[in-house]
């Protein structure tokens, strides 16, 4: 089993921090605010900020442990795991907002007067083009069908890093803190963020602590996924599908949930995301492709 590669993680991780959070902290104190509709300039500064993991990355094994980018999997491979993570995260979200609905913890906003009072205080028209059942429809058709790609170009910025070089730098630890730490690490990284509204509107504190629980249950199955398939570009692409479903019609149809009990940033949320990744890890392992020479690690801690 490898060592630890201190040099690389701490490198990677100081670029990434420290860039993250020096362009977040000055958009914040220029008065940005994840409330409402964000200011658009600063949504297209928070998207660009996806890439900076991908950024250190390419710093690391370039310029500071000269490695190369074998490590980080930059590999399509099969179409499966793509279809599966497109169909069973939808299913995770309809059984996490069925359940809120269920236990009381929201109710559905039918005809989407929430939408509207958000789009009126942002000065755009709220009359919708469409009757609200039209709407929740293509709400819904662009959840599944086409942003996902959109997303995934992003999602894919950040995974370069989380999952196509830090993970396999952690697997030295096993992978039970592994991880737990990298979960940790990704929720860490959203604090600016999250301390102005993001997922957890009014808890600057304790939404850090929620964003890391909730980064760690999901990091469960994305990293199952990366390992087992060997691609950095799958998790990209599960990020992508996980943020069409989180910040698209389910938030919209149940803008009332309580962040911390109901929805996916919730309880309920981390529940369910926990019960996939161990159903995943569970599952049988169609590993195709070892990692690099100067990678073998105890990656998979799995016999077959």
């Amino acid at each position: 089993m490898s060592t630890l590669d201190k040099k690389g993680l701490w490198s990677h991780l100081l670029i990434t921090f420290g860039i993250t959070y020096a362009i977040e902290g000055l958009i914040i104190l220029k008065g940005f605010r994840v409330t409402g509709i964000p200011a658009f300039a600063g949504q297209i500064v928070v998207a660009a900020v996806m890439w900076v993991p991908a950024v250190a990355t390419l710093i690391t094994v370039k310029f500071i442990t000269r490695e190369g980018l074998a490590i980080a999997r930059i590999r399509i491979g099969k179409l499966k795991p793509y279809l599966e993570a497109a169909l069973i995260i939808p299913l995770c979200f309809l059984v996490i907002y069925g359940l809120t609905w269920l236990f009381g913890l929201a109710h559905p906003d039918w005809e989407l007067a929430s939408l509207r009072k958000t789009m009126a205080d942002a000065g755009a028209p709220s009359n919708l083009p469409f009757s609200t059942p039209v709407l929740l429809l293509i709400l819904l058709g662009a959840s599944l069908l086409v942003t996902p790609f959109m997303n995934a170009l992003f999602g894919f910025g950040e995974e370069l890093g989380w999952r196509g070089y830090l993970l396999p730098k952690l697997m030295p630890l096993g992978k039970t803190r592994a991880y737990l730490l990298l979960g940790i690490l990704w929720g860490l990284w959203h604090a600016p963020l999250v301390a102005v509204g993001f997922n957890y509107p009014g808890y600057p504190v304790l939404g850090i602590l929620g964003m890391s629980a909730l980064t760690t249950a999901l990091s469960i199955y994305i990293n199952e996924m990366t390992l087992r398939y060997q691609s950095s570009i799958l998790a990209g692409w599960i990020h992508g599908v996980f943020n069409s479903q989180g910040y698209g019609i389910w938030r919209i149809l149940f803008p009332d949930a309580n962040p911390f009990l109901g929805g996916f940033t919730g309880l309920i949320g981390l529940a369910v995301f926990s019960a996939l990744g161990f159903w995943r890890m569970r599952s049988p392992n169609p590993v195709q492709i070892p990692l690099p020479k100067v990678q073998q690690v105890k990656a998979l801690d799995d016999p077959h």
